[in-house]
């Protein structure tokens, strides 16, 4: 009796130990995220590099970082499922709940020509990701394709940054969030405190989602769909909120769509050339199918069949229920 007692009360210590720690992380990821693309904009504004640009590459990518920092500790511990998960949960949340929980708090317009270039991007890129998925592994070559592609996105993003018109609604829209005033050596230390702290905040929360799968017994690939791409998703959600409620729909809907390229590109390429896996068949026959739907959905926003972009509350509410209805689903399956 008194060694039961005993192992129930390890084990619930451990879980609130885990809990904390995946809190923990998630306050870390959103803080250090936040200071790193500070640090990042700021410095490449002192450059001269023009805010566009910084926005569809430095602020882009780095609006992912805390998926690549917590898929590389994850594949680097071998545990490649939570890295899986973790990015394909992203771009589901990011779409479902960011998109969602964004429209509801202020209905967004869509006017920038430049996101309209962008979809098609993110459709190309889903689809690679898809067919190189259809194997059910992902191994180390997959890996380098990702990473390739991710470097030839970023080479065509600059491009288009070059290209935009300078009248583009988003332009000013990153002009106004990216600091001008502050003096490259404390841009540069901002941007290695931000990146220290989210290295801090990934492996705690790795740590943290691991032992909570252990002792939940559930796959590392359900936490990674769940907890983890939530969390991970925090600071697209702090951002995209934020700007919408400042009237900065372009960049909210552009925050979207960069992440979801830059998760599937650069977060998945990272954890298959670090650690090839296996994919769950569940993958291809449930997850795969609801992150293309929402991409579609996206599509359908952004282009209204041939009128101006619009997401009502009414579309931002229906989106939402769709992703909460979604994590019961792969919450209930799991432990059912």
């Amino acid at each position: 009796m008194y060694h039961r007692w005993l192992s129930r009360k390890k084990q619930t210590l451990g879980m609130m130990t885990s809990v904390t720690a995946v809190l923990s992380g998630f306050v870390l990821l959103v803080w250090g995220a936040d200071r790193f693309v500070f640090g990042a904009g700021a410095m490449a504004r002192n450059f001269g590099v023009s805010p566009l640009l910084i926005g569809l590459t430095i602020v882009g990518f780095a609006t992912s970082v805390p998926e690549i920092m917590v898929s590389a500790i994850a594949s680097l511990q071998n545990n490649p499922g939570l890295a899986i998960g973790n990015a394909i949960g992203s771009n589901i949340a990011n779409i479902g709940l960011v998109l969602g929980a964004t429209a509801l708090a202020r209905p967004m317009n869509i006017q920038s020509e430049t996101l309209r270039r962008e979809i098609p991007a993110l459709l190309a890129v889903t689809l690679l990701s898809v067919m190189l998925f259809l194997d059910e592994y992902i191994s180390r070559t997959d890996g380098v394709v990702l990473l390739l592609g991710l470097g030839l996105l970023l080479y065509w993003m600059a491009g288009l940054g070059f290209r935009s018109a300078a009248g583009d609604p988003m332009s000013a829209e990153y002009a106004a969030e990216i600091r001008a005033d502050m003096s490259t050596p404390t841009a540069l230390a901002w941007f290695l405190l931000g990146l220290v702290v989210l290295l801090t905040g990934a492996w705690v929360l790795v740590w943290g989602a691991i032992e909570i799968a252990h002792v939940l017994q559930v796959s590392d690939l359900v936490i990674g769909l769940t907890i983890v791409a939530v969390g991970t998703s925090l600071p697209e959600l702090a951002v995209s909120v934020v700007a919408a409620i400042k009237g900065e729909h372009d960049l909210a809907f552009g925050n979207i769509i960069g992440s979801n390229m830059f998760n599937l590109l650069a977060v998945i390429g990272v954890a298959a050339t670090i650690s090839p896996t296996e994919i769950h068949p569940k993958v291809l026959t449930l997850h795969i199918p609801v992150m293309v739907g929402l991409t579609l959905v996206i599509f359908a926003i952004a282009y209204n069949f041939g009128g101006r972009g619009r997401v009502y509350r009414v579309e931002g509410f229906l989106l939402l229920m769709s992703f909460l209805a979604y994590q019961a689903f792969v919450i209930t399956g799991e432990m059912g």
